[in-house]
């Protein structure tokens, strides 16, 4: 083979080689693999979709936890109908969730609107707390039932209120202030009794002596002591 000859087949397997990693590139994009994120989605009927399910616990929670958790998530609907979403629960023991509005105030369902989606959980939106026994780390069976029957489950992550979730956990208890008791042996002024006497001005007090009367009048006809009497 002549070196010509050589060097066009060298070039024509470069030209191929750079070419298939090319179209490698492209295809390893999460676009075009569709890679799904970690957390979890479901699917209901052919309009729903429940994205980026996971259960928050509190800040600081480690291991098994029993207790508030809650649930965060996207649901969108892209029916020209709205969705009533009326349960959640949590844990192979089934904890029923309860819907708070973005104010507090209790919820009996939480709508999603015909043709647009919301979210469930974190500042500003409505959210979903669970007394739920889960393993911090794992994964928690979620159940969600909408109003029509549907019903669909998902293995949602659970996650503390930290990092990418900070914030989106249970709302911490005020801690009850403690009441203050009263001090032993201290005893507080005598209140009056209704309907007592109060004392007469000038009365005499029990076993006092009394006091002679000044300028009182000496009896008719009585000498004075001491003083001779007049001729």
């Amino acid at each position: 083979m002549s070196r010509s000859l050589r060097r066009g087949s060298i070039a024509a397997i470069a030209a191929i080689a750079i070419a298939s990693l090319s179209s490698c590139a492209a295809g390893n994009t999460p676009d075009t693999l569709q890679i799904k994120p970690d957390n979890a989605a479901a699917t209901v009927g052919t309009n729903l979709r429940l994205n980026n399910i996971v259960i928050v616990t509190g800040a600081g929670t480690v291991g098994d936890h029993t207790g508030p958790a809650n649930v965060v998530l996207n649901i969108a609907n892209t029916a020209d109908t709205p969705a009533e979403l009326q349960s959640i629960t949590v844990g192979d023991s089934a904890a029923a969730a309860t819907f708070t509005d973005p104010a507090g105030a209790p919820l009996s369902s939480i709508v999603v609107p015909a043709g647009g989606s919301v979210a469930i959980g974190g500042q500003g939106n409505p959210s979903a707390t669970a007394s739920a026994s889960v393993h911090i780390g794992g994964f928690a069976k979620t159940v969600f039932t909408f109003k029509d029957g549907q019903k669909v489950e998902a293995q949602a992550a659970v996650s503390p209120d930290a990092g990418l979730y900070k914030g989106f956990g249970p709302t911490p208890t005020a801690a009850p202030v403690p009441t203050k008791s009263a001090t032993p042996g201290a005893t507080g002024a005598a209140t009056p009794v209704a309907g007592a006497t109060a004392p007469v001005a000038g009365a005499t007090t029990p076993g006092a002596p009394v006091a002679p009367t000044t300028g009182a009048a000496t009896p008719t006809g009585a000498a004075t002591p001491g003083v001779p009497a007049a001729h």
